[in-house]
């Protein structure tokens, strides 16, 4: 027997099958980064349930729950692209344009970048002052042009006072989100998707709601600020951190956007926080 195993491992672990256990290795584990945390991994525990309960069905030949079962998966099956729809394009637009090769905001540099991070921590400390609802999404590597779109432009360069002004309620720009492309405000009054995680608060609002939603289906981080208590949240790849003091959402703002060589996904930061 052993005589045997020394024959047959030489050529099974040879150089092309560790690479490609390897390669594997890799996608599962970065698989799992992009799943972690969204509603995928209830639906994968389903699926996981499912699998067991077909198995065990087999072994005690319960024929007809068996047969039950077995049609249930291979139809969920066929169902998968249509349940994954947001995490598959989460997957493919990091594949192609994410933070797989390319680091967010490219275009600023760090002193840019540290005067925009400021000028909106500035606005969103004063709005919560005077509890004025707001929310901000910071574009980052995933196109926002859609929701531009259907907003108004502004193409304006980011200050304190214009952030400000924006959400002062009962103005033409306040209901909605502004959208921040680089050290600019590309548009304000977007409407964003609603968040469709489970784990979103009841008694969040709508606008909490619309900050992860987009950060759901993009890359993109939202910051809002809460009409009802002046509390700063900050919402990126649909996780929500609430209640950030200043020095905080400075601090995490900075980590998140500057461009950091091999950065990898980093809402894990805060997701136990």
């Amino acid at each position: 027997m052993l005589d045997k195993l020394k024959d047959i491992l030489p050529h099974f672990f040879t150089p092309t099958t560790i690479i490609d256990l390897v390669i594997v290795a890799l996608f599962l584990y970065w698989l799992i980064l992009l799943i972690r945390g969204t509603r995928a991994v209830q639906l994968i525990k389903g699926l996981v349930v499912l699998l067991i309960a077909t198995a065990i069905s087999n072994l005690l030949h319960l024929t007809f729950v068996h047969w039950l079962l077995s049609q249930a998966i291979t139809a969920l099956l066929v169902a998968l692209p249509v349940v994954f729809q947001p995490e598959l394009r989460r997957a493919l637009e990091k594949l192609g344009g994410g933070e797989i090769f390319t680091s967010s905001l490219p275009h600023l540099n760090e002193v840019d970048l540290s005067r925009v991070s400021a000028e909106i921590v500035q606005a969103v400390y004063t709005l919560a002052r005077t509890r004025t609802g707001a929310l901000l999404v910071l574009e980052r590597t995933t196109g926002l042009e859609e929701y531009i779109d259907r907003g108004i432009k502004i193409e304006g360069i980011v200050s304190a006072e214009l952030l400000i002004n924006i959400f002062i309620p009962n103005t033409p720009l306040h209901d909605g989100a502004v959208i921040i492309r680089g050290n600019r405000v590309a548009a304000a009054a977007c409407f964003l998707p609603l968040a469709e995680g489970v784990q979103i608060s009841k008694e969040l609002g709508t606008r909490h709601r619309a900050g992860v939603g987009i950060t759901e289906v993009s890359d993109a981080l939202a910051i809002i600020v809460s009409e009802e208590t002046g509390e700063v949240s900050l919402a990126v790849e649909g996780v929500l951190a609430r209640n950030l003091d200043r020095p905080t959402l400075l601090e995490r703002l900075n980590k998140v956007l500057k461009p950091e060589p091999g950065r990898r996904s980093l809402a894990f930061l805060w997701r136990k926080k």
